[in-house]
C-alpha cells in the first residue's frame, strides 16, 4: 500500500479537501467551528446517509490531533441525533473509512431494525 502523508492542510487532489473548501458542489449538512463539515453522501446506502469530515487532511483516524477527533465525534453524535429523528431511524450506523479516499470519514447512515422489503 502507497504510503499516504500526514500534513493537517489541503491536499490539492483530495476529494474532500475540495468539498470543504466549497470547490466541489455538495449537499452540505453543517459546518462546525470551521473544523469539521458534513454532507449528504453522493452513494447512499440509505437515505440521508451522511459524511462528516475533519476540513484539514488527515488519511488516518488515529493520527488526527485528540482536540479534532474529539470535534469530530461531538459533531458525528450531534448529527446522528438529528438524522434519528429526521428519518425516524432505530439507530444510525456509525463506520469510520479512510482507505477509498485518503482523508478521514465518518459515515452515518440511519437505519431500521427491521428494514421493510
Amino acid at each position: 500500500m502507497e504510503k499516504i502523508e500526514e500534513t493537517g492542510a489541503k491536499v490539492a487532489d483530495c476529494v474532500f479537501c475540495k468539498i470543504a473548501a466549497g470547490e466541489i458542489s455538495s449537499r452540505k449538512v453543517h459546518r462546525a467551528e470551521g473544523a469539521v463539515v458534513s454532507f449528504l453522501d453522493a452513494n447512499p446506502k440509505a437515505p440521508g446517509h451522511t459524511l462528516v469530515i475533519p476540513v484539514a487532511h488527515h488519511p488516518w483516524f488515529q493520527d488526527m490531533p485528540n482536540q479534532l477527533s474529539d470535534t469530530l465525534f461531538r459533531e458525528a453524535k450531534r448529527i446522528a441525533q438529528e438524522l434519528k429523528a429526521e428519518y425516524a431511524a432505530d439507530f444510525i450506523k456509525l463506520r469510520i473509512d479512510g482507505l477509498d479516499i485518503p482523508h478521514v470519514h465518518i459515515h452515518l447512515i440511519p437505519s431500521k431494525f427491521n428494514p421493510k422489503v
